[in-house]
């Protein structure tokens, strides 16, 4: 499928604008969108990407710059220097602020003609996927999928907020969650209270760990890129869109 892409910028409360990378496939229908929330290391090549391919699937498809009030812009690669420069990005966010910016990119794309403001989902990676675990509970996206998001289960929220766990009640899309056996950053024992926070609520969302899979897995760019579980998990997540947002 033909795409097209654009950078754009998105209103944010209290004026202002946050960056983001937008691509869509040629065409002037109107179509469902998908969020794509980055990792630490910014709105990079592998962030693009993935853009890119969500719109080949017949998506409108936006990654915003949540990082647009201490970093507008920051690109990072995946080595050391890249990631100590992310993390301090990553340790000025604050859950309000992550939820008004996740508020504001929807309310965007509901402005654009191209887009089905009642077909819109989410995705994102790293602390993209806790990004995507908290729009999925504090607004109306219809499907969420995150991949091995930092924290969620952690007593508090970004910012020293809410807990981002003690929200999942509010779910009302389908959601689903994606980890990595020997992701450090994430034992086991906080997916298992992921599953059962999600479990309670009944809405069939689903958890989903990959043997031998490390933090990092979906991204071919990095050492902990893992081809069969990155398969499988595009799989699950191309099947969520497709029933929660195409039909």
């Amino acid at each position: 499928m033909e795409i097209v892409t654009e950078r754009i910028e998105i209103p944010i409360t209290g004026g202002g604008v946050m960056g983001g990378y937008l691509a869509r496939p040629e065409g002037g229908e109107s179509l469902p969108a998908v969020v794509v929330y980055m990792e630490i290391f910014g709105v990079n090549s592998h962030i693009r990407e993935v853009v890119e391919r969500v719109a080949r699937e017949g998506y409108v498809a936006l990654a915003p710059d949540f990082f647009h009030r201490s970093g507008p812009g920051a690109e990072y690669g995946y080595d050391e220097a890249g990631f100590a420069q992310g993390m301090q990005l990553l340790n000025q966010l604050a859950a309000g602020e992550m939820i008004s910016d996740a508020q504001a990119t929807l309310g965007y794309l509901r402005t654009r003609p191209d887009v089905r403001g009642d077909r819109i989902g989410c995705m994102g990676f790293c602390i993209g996927g806790h990004m995507t675990y908290l729009t999925a509970c504090e607004t109306d996206v219809v499907a969420a999928a995150s991949f091995y998001g930092g924290g969620i289960a952690a007593p508090e929220g970004p910012g020293g907020q809410d807990s981002t766990l003690g929200r999942t009640g509010k779910l009302s899309g389908r959601l689903l969650c994606l980890f990595g056996e020997k992701d450090a950053f994430i034992p086991l024992e906080q997916v298992e209270e992921i599953r059962g926070a999600l479990n309670a609520t009944g809405g069939g969302h689903e958890v989903v760990v990959y043997p031998g899979a490390d933090h990092g897995f979906f991204c071919d760019q990095r050492e902990a890129y893992q081809p069969d579980a990155a398969s499988d998990a595009w799989e699950r997540v191309k099947t969520l869109f497709r029933e929660q947002l195409a039909s």
